[in-house]
């Protein structure tokens, strides 16, 4: 196969812009927010104050799934106790009611704390969008250094702001120390 064929296999997924410092990563989210981009990424070597507001992120919805996996568990335990105790099985142990509290605590904790680390992880997976086996940005062989001391911004091609020449050159404005389109092979 000729080298012309193996390019026609190709097509772009994403530009990937490499910069050397916290602050020249923070500017060009920034910029790429404020140009419009939605299907955008930033992938540092550690968390970046600040950088979520950069990136235009509002706040993780996960808290309110964890609360309601909490809530839901320590719903469950009372009504479980209530019924145990309660209809299917009457037993009067220690002369306390069936429906003491201190008898409850126990397992009320118990529950909550169950389906709440459930609620985070499962959530966590859901609005994370994994598992992702892989992403186009691994084709690159300069995102590795991503993970040492590089800071990177990459800006799918889904994106309905996306024009090859256009987001070029917004890339370029930004003085990055290295742009790359990275492309994959079309089977």
């Amino acid at each position: 196969m000729s080298d012309a064929e193996k390019e026609k296999q190709k097509r772009p997924v994403l530009y990937l812009a490499e910069f050397d410092s916290p602050d020249a990563i923070i500017h060009a989210a920034e910029k790429v927010r404020d140009a419009g981009y939605k299907n955008w990424d930033v992938h540092t070597p550690y968390p970046v104050h600040g950088m979520d507001s950069a990136m235009g992120l509002s706040d993780s919805r996960l808290g309110w799934i964890v609360l309601a996996c909490g809530l839901t568990g320590v719903t469950a335990a009372v009504t479980m106790i209530q019924w145990m105790n309660g209809y299917d099985y009457p037993l009067v142990i220690g002369g306390k009611p069936p429906d003491a509290i201190a008898s409850m605590v126990p397992i009320m904790f118990e529950l909550t704390v169950l389906l709440a680390s459930f609620g985070a992880v499962f959530g966590m997976f859901g609005l994370n969008e994994l598992p992702k086996h892989h992403h186009p940005v691994f084709y690159s062989d300069r995102f590795e250094a991503f993970s040492h001391d590089k800071f990177f911004v990459s800006i799918e091609v889904e994106d309905k702001n996306f024009d090859t020449q256009k987001t070029r050159e917004l890339l370029e404005a930004l003085h990055p120390t290295h742009i790359e389109l990275v492309e994959e092979e079309v089977a």
